[in-house]
């Protein structure tokens, strides 16, 4: 039955301003339908509304998915048009501002920029159109500031101080009054609190409010960074004494309504120096059937919904590993002991309890809130040893051998599965530092995978798409995890450049399937232009994040997935528990899922961020211990592959995970230019190219600790370096 003219405007209006919204990502009606509770009986309504939009240009549809009407990109603009963004300063005094809504920001000259502080939220001219050339703006107002505070080294003189910012982008020095320094001596890193933001002739100001100690001090470097990020070190008082009051054992009265699994073999496998278990195991085989047991520590029974911990955990939004320290989402009363699946120990569970063909089909699961006790705490390395045959570690654990290679059998059927449909593997080893006592790295390695980390990821991968799957299939609102499409422009710049390596590629201006990026891996492997290729497809996709809707995991080649298994460390798995218990016991009524419906999408997007965030420093503590590691061997000589290249230089990577820049200005023997259809330097003169997973031979000539940066210069013979230096073989 169509709705009324009058009806109908308002559903209109409201749908329009629910796919308007900035946070909104492109979804299927049934989608729209389940996160607006629209019951299905009402949902040709729903289809009415959105073909209304459709046909009058509002919205449209994309590959099922239904999305606003946007603007293109800043080419699109017109001259004098005032628009806000964000400022993004460059060390060289110009910057640009990102607009929202579209890909191409704005450039900003030096003098244009009205003295606009790193991240200050402003209010853009934009200037005339010149042929061949980028937009420009003209900064004309400043709306807000995204910066509050500094970190940096303090420099003292007689009746002030200055705070020279860690940040490069932030141009200038804050100013700091004697009044304000508390007390911090010369060359401390400091966190300034920015009390003024200055002008074009007048630095900031400022009042130092935490002095985080003396530069060079063991761990303030990594300190430093945390604090520029914002990460929160320190629990508030009241978190804190709530987790204080956590019972530190199992009370019997939380037995009550649980699967007592306290009789089944249960371990957990994980790295040497972790303390926070949230995953235990069990496997058994009945005739061709295994029965998988992935028991998920309970967190939601001692972080309650809304509470101060739950609050913090929100905030924080996951735990951080840096490189000599873990800043953790929960106190460490409750990460490392009463939520900690430790050896010997009664401890609450939410189980996936699944049946496994050998296939590695489910023929059939079970989720249900437990209690366990698990029988051994075992780590990668000594797992890995036993199956491949340790006899002094095979005849410590013998009860438990004859489990470790049921569960080796099922991880190779699982992975085989997951390879069939076309889950990525793209295989590229992660780094480990190694720290002294004074926090100076004394060896950087490849972290690789072996057989027990196999064994884990594929348990935990299976686990966290057969909960997705049922909740996507009940319509709760849930949390998902999402790894969507390339972006298909991306990716047919890298499938052409394929092509034309003679590798075969079936598709054409279509979208890819995860299948036929593994088919062009699996085609590679081992062959020289295996690392290029690799990495191209890599860069080509786009960032997993959490989502309401549940669009399927591209790189995992999955229909369904979620993060259900790390609850300890992850505030999604811990919101999920949440739901998935509510519904376990029965409490999932409309008001619940109406509850859920209007949370969910805040958590989806403040959780993908922090996740962003931790990744970035994360990453940033790596990149400075390496420079530092690097810095005490300016000189020496390394093989390496080429694993970047751009119009200003080559990326090389070391075997160890080290990477460094040989600028274009080394090459001194030629002009040379980046040819984007091959990915290559290519020299005018002699054509002499340099590509992507070439080998070359490097030696270390720079170091900047203040940058992170590393730089190499190469041992070719077309470069400056045998011409003007001497190379010590």
């Amino acid at each position: 039955m169509r709705t009324n003219n009058k009806k109908l405007k308002n559903r209109k209006k409201l749908l329009l301003d629910f796919v308007s919204n900035k946070e909104y990502q492109p979804m299927r009606a049934k989608d729209i339908a389940m996160l607006l509770q629209i019951p299905k009986g009402k949902r040709s309504e729903l289809f009415q509304v959105l073909d209304e939009l459709e046909v009058e240009g509002k919205i449209t549809c994309k590959k099922g998915k239904y999305e606003k009407v946007r603007k293109s990109a800043a080419a699109n603009l017109s001259a004098q048009e005032l628009l806000e963004g964000t400022f993004i300063a460059h060390p060289k005094g110009f910057g640009f501002v990102e607009l929202e809504d579209q890909e191409e920001d704005l450039y900003i000259p030096q003098d244009d920029t009205m003295g606009a502080f790193h991240k200050d939220r402003v209010q853009v001219k934009v200037k005339e159109e010149r042929t061949g050339q980028r937009r420009e703006g003209t900064i004309v107002q400043i709306l807000g500031h995204g910066i509050t505070e500094v970190v940096g080294t303090f420099e003292k003189s007689k009746n002030y101080g200055f705070v020279i910012p860690d940040n490069q982008k932030i141009q200038q020095d804050i100013f700091i009054p004697r009044e304000h320094t508390l007390g911090a001596n010369d060359g401390d890193k400091v966190v300034a609190k920015i009390t003024s933001y200055g002008g074009k002739n007048k630095n900031p100001e400022g009042r130092v409010q935490e002095v985080l100690g003396a530069q060079g001090a063991p761990g303030i470097d990594v300190l430093s960074i945390a604090r520029a990020y914002e990460l929160p070190m320190d629990f508030p008082v009241k978190v804190a004494n709530q987790a204080d009051r956590v019972p530190d054992h199992v009370i019997e009265g939380d037995f009550q309504g649980r699967m007592d699994l306290r009789n089944w073999t249960v371990v957990t496998i994980d790295g040497e120096d972790a303390k926070d278990l949230d995953d235990g195991i069990s496997l058994t085989k009945d005739g061709n059937i295994y029965h998988l047991g992935v028991h998920i520590a309970d967190v939601t029974n001692y972080v309650q919904g809304g509470s101060a911990l739950d609050r913090e955990a929100l905030r924080r939004g996951t735990s951080v590993y840096l490189v000599d320290r873990v800043i953790p989402m929960l106190p460490k009363r409750l990460s490392n002991g009463i939520c900690s699946l430790n050896q010997g120990e009664d401890r609450l569970a939410l189980s996936c309890l699944m049946d496994i063909d050998a296939q590695g089909n489910v023929v059939s699961h079970k989720i249900a809130e437990t209690v366990i006790c698990v029988d051994r705490r075992m780590t990668y390395t000594a797992v890995k040893k036993i199956l491949e045959g340790d006899a002094d570690l095979r005849r410590e654990y013998q009860d438990f051998v004859p489990l470790f290679h049921h569960m080796k059998d099922l991880s190779a059927i699982l992975r085989k599965k997951r390879s069939n449909r076309g889950s990525i593997d793209f295989d590229f080893p992660e780094s480990k530092v190694y720290l002294d006592e004074m926090g100076r790295p004394v060896e950087i390695k490849a972290y690789e995978q072996n057989v027990a980390t196999k064994i884990i990821e594929d348990f935990m991968l299976l686990a966290n798409e057969t909960v997705a799957k049922e909740y996507c299939e009940r319509e709760i609102p849930f949390l998902y995890r999402t790894h969507e499409n390339p972006d298909s422009d991306k990716m047919e710049k890298v499938l052409t450049f394929i092509r034309n390596q003679d590798i075969p590629v079936h598709k054409s201006h279509e979208e890819i399937t995860p299948l036929e990026v593994q088919e062009i891996l699996n085609e590679i492997e081992g062959e020289p232009t295996e690392p290029l290729i690799s990495r191209l497809l890599l860069r080509s996709m786009k960032q997993a994040r959490y989502t309401t809707g549940c669009s399927g995991h591209f790189g995992l080649a999955a229909k369904h997935y979620c993060h259900f298994t790390s609850p300890i460390r992850r505030y999604p798995d811990l919101q999920i528990h949440r739901i998935i218990k509510e519904t376990i016991r029965g409490r999932m009524n409309q008001e619940k899922k109406m509850y859920y419906a209007q949370i969910l999408g805040d958590v989806a997007d403040k959780t993908s961020a922090l996740e962003r965030r931790a990744e970035e420093v994360e990453r940033e503590t790596i990149k400075l211990k390496k420079a530092e590691y690097m810095e005490t061997r300016l000189g020496q000589n390394y093989e390496g592959i080429i694993s970047g290249v751009t119009g200003w230089g080559l990326y090389v990577e070391l075997p160890n995970t080290v990477e460094g820049l040989v600028h274009i200005s080394t090459l001194m023997d030629d002009y040379y230019h980046f040819d984007e259809e091959t990915y290559c330097l290519v020299g005018e003169k002699t054509g002499h190219t340099y590509r992507l997973g070439q080998k070359v031979t490097v030696k270390v000539s720079q170091v900047d600790l203040s940058t992170k940066s590393i730089d190499f210069i190469l041992k070719e013979e077309n470069s400056c370096f045998n011409k003007y230096m001497d190379w010590e073989d």
